[in-house]
């Protein structure tokens, strides 16, 4: 048995860190969008009790390292007994953008397996259980458009206008575990606000792109994202924002037609256009 699953990107709406918990783990507050760039990934059941995991990403380790294998071997301890399998990972989605590009492979894997499966788990428990794998896997396990608090983990559905986005991914990385160290070297206050946004967002895209919000484009203040945010807003977008810990920055757009001509203009290298979904 086999099958392939889209494992879809996000982007953050709005980041904020309200602190830290004894064990380490950072609170957040954060808003997260579903858009329509994805990995692809294949997962067929070999009969055995082992992983093996494949990738065409030559940067991405196909060991017990990979978030896939992680989830793998989730799974197979929910499950009772593991699913033998081979995992051939597809990557689209940048590494070290800010994107879930990770998170959401381990997502996927949960999901392809739990339907290989015979689902004899709901989406809503594979979700509180992902949250082992990382802060972002619940909500990719779930997508749609999520108020994110505690460590990413505590989800509340909410409306969203429609958005389209150019995202733009800079030739530098970002590392979570460095982001977050820069916050603890210097924390700055929550930003007020939070529980209008996800209320505003509903309303318009213009809404949307006027409340945007990441508190690490002020923690790093590198003039390369601002770069960026500027040529976003010169070419038509609404408003523009680093997501995750970086280093990708995406603007929205009135309309995926508007994010394509603002696309075809860009002078980057990686570069996509989509639909949030």
């Amino acid at each position: 048995m086999s099958l392939t699953v889209k494992a879809y990107a996000k982007i953050n709406l709005w980041l904020d860190i309200t602190g830290r918990r004894p064990d380490g783990y950072h609170t957040l507050n954060t808003v997260m969008r579903r858009v329509d760039l994805y990995d692809t990934i294949d997962i067929a059941l070999t009969g055995g009790a082992e992983c093996v995991i494949k990738c065409d990403d030559p940067a991405v380790p196909c060991d017990g390292r990979n978030i896939a294998y992680k989830a793998w071997k989730l799974f197979s301890e929910l499950h009772g007994e593991p699913l033998g399998a081979q995992i051939s990972i597809h990557k689209r989605i940048p590494l070290e953008a800010g994107l879930g590009g990770s998170s959401t492979d381990g997502a996927a894997v949960l999901l392809g397996l739990n339907e290989l499966a015979g689902k004899p788990f709901t989406a809503e428990r594979l979700a509180a259980e992902s949250v082992r794998l990382g802060a972002d896997v619940p909500f990719c396990v779930t997508g749609g458009t999520a108020e994110c608090t505690g460590v990413g983990e505590i989800m509340r559905s909410i409306p969203c206008a429609e958005l389209a986005v150019l995202i733009v991914k800079p030739e530098f990385a970002c590392s979570t575990a460095a982001a977050y160290s820069a916050y603890d070297k210097a924390p700055v206050p929550a930003k007020r606000g939070f529980e209008d946004y996800c209320r505003d967002i509903a309303c318009s895209a213009e809404a949307a792109a006027a409340g945007l919000y990441n508190v690490f484009e002020g923690l790093y203040g590198d003039p390369r994202i601002e770069e960026i945010r500027r040529e976003l807003i010169a070419a038509g977008a609404l408003g523009a924002c680093m997501t995750g810990s970086g280093s990708a920055v995406y603007g929205i757009f009135r309309t995926l037609a508007d994010a394509e001509k603002a696309l075809e203009k860009a002078d980057r290298e990686i570069k996509f256009a989509v639909k949030a979904l």
